[in-house]
């Protein structure tokens, strides 16, 4: 169950990062026609409709980048981990047989 969580976490971080892009994006952009006034709002739409796709495939971007070094340091540590109990169950082993 342990492990599927840690998937479920990993795999969820770029839909997270690109949503909280998304939402940034449009928090910190106010509307077009106070930006720009009412002749170019109808314009202005479509390009902050632009920036927005591009803000958020950015923010999945970075998103995939950092699950997948996360992914990669716990798989790493993971195995140094089943390592270092396999070499102490050797090393008993061979400490308890007689010489």
């Amino acid at each position: 169950m342990k492990i599927l969580l840690r998937h479920l976490v990993l795999c969820a971080l770029p839909i997270l990062f690109g949503a909280g892009a998304g939402y940034g994006f449009t928090t910190i952009q106010g509307s077009c026609g106070a930006m720009v006034g009412a002749l170019f709002a109808a314009k202005c739409v479509g390009r902050q409709r632009e920036y927005l796709a591009r803000f958020q495939l950015a923010g999945a971007g970075f998103g995939t980048v950092l699950a997948a070094t996360l992914g990669t340091w716990l798989e790493h540590r993971r195995r140094r981990a089943v390592q270092r109990t396999t070499s102490e169950v050797q090393r008993t082993t061979l400490e308890g047989e007689p010489s």
